[in-house]
């Protein structure tokens, strides 16, 4: 749809030099997303992947956890007076198994590109029960593979080149390897179209992975990640205090501050292999 990006006419000043030139945005829009033809939510997102993003965020509101769980998903016409397609409704079909979500996750008002929890009923209702126990996940990770990550994932980020101003979510196998990268203004909205993709293809839940962002860790993340069956999550910034201690009572790996060869592990440590320094070698006798 070519609504990713934009242009815009700019004041451009470097110390005493200044023009007016066009500069690369990235599109922010509001996303509404129903459920069966119930409004659940409206989200600030970057336009595309929105099949994902909805999805996504099904999963991680506990609503759906199988690509079965879902019947169709579509745009819906007529969102404007004169009956035009803005591409910014969806709606989301579920299979005649699937019971409607509850209504204490209903967003009481549109949450923003920074905040996916805004609106939450309460904070009961956030804590959803994960389908899926990662405390147990055979996962093994090596500082070295985890120092690798966020040149990997920023390496990825195709529209960030051009904008500056988008997250990223890259989930990466147990080896390093880029399964699949999500870009959008919102970090949590990165996070639920990389989830979406992996529900819609039946890849759910996501064992023996990590998922890397490139901003801070929040309650959100961690529990999307847990909602996911993901055991990994590592950040370039720093966690929530709330988020440490999400992961901790789950078992899930959270690392943050990862960069270059240096990191933090907040919870999780017992994935991480770390090497064993060799001994000092002892001075020969005189």
């Amino acid at each position: 749809m070519g609504r990713v990006t934009t242009r815009e006419k700019v004041l451009r000043i470097r110390g005493a030099a200044s023009d007016d030139r066009a500069d690369t945005l990235v599109v922010e829009e509001p996303l509404e997303i129903r459920f069966g033809g119930e409004a659940l939510a409206v989200t600030m997102r970057t336009p595309g992947d929105d099949f994902d993003l909805a999805a996504g965020f099904l999963v991680s509101e506990g609503a759906v956890a199988a690509a079965e769980d879902l019947a169709s998903i579509r745009y819906c016409a007529g969102a404007t007076e004169d009956g035009s397609n803005t591409y910014n409704v969806l709606d989301v079909a579920a299979a005649p198994h699937v019971p409607p979500p509850d209504p204490s996750l209903r967003r009481n008002f549109s949450t923003t590109s920074a905040c996916g929890l805004c609106g939450k009923a309460s904070i009961d209702a956030v804590r959803t029960t994960a389908r899926w126990e990662v405390d147990r996940d055979p996962l093994e990770l090596s500082p070295g593979l985890l120092a690798a990550l966020p040149e990997r994932l920023r390496a990825a980020q195709r529209v960030f080149d051009r904008t500056g101003g988008l997250h990223a979510a890259g989930l990466f196998d147990a080896d390093g390897e880029l399964l699949c990268l999500r870009e959008d203004v919102g970090r949590h909205n990165a996070v639920d179209k990389l989830v979406g993709w992996a529900l819609r293809r039946g890849s759910l839940p996501l064992r023996r992975t990590v998922l890397m962002v490139s901003g801070r860790a929040s309650f959100e993340l961690v529990q999307k990640a847990l909602m996911a069956g993901i055991p990994a999550l590592a950040a370039v910034s720093a966690p929530s205090s709330l988020a440490v201690e999400l992961a901790r009572e789950n078992g899930l790996t959270l690392v943050g501050f990862l960069r270059g060869d240096s990191m933090n592990v907040y919870a999780g440590r017992e994935r991480i292999t770390l090497e064993t320094a060799s001994p000092t070698p002892m001075a020969a006798p005189r």
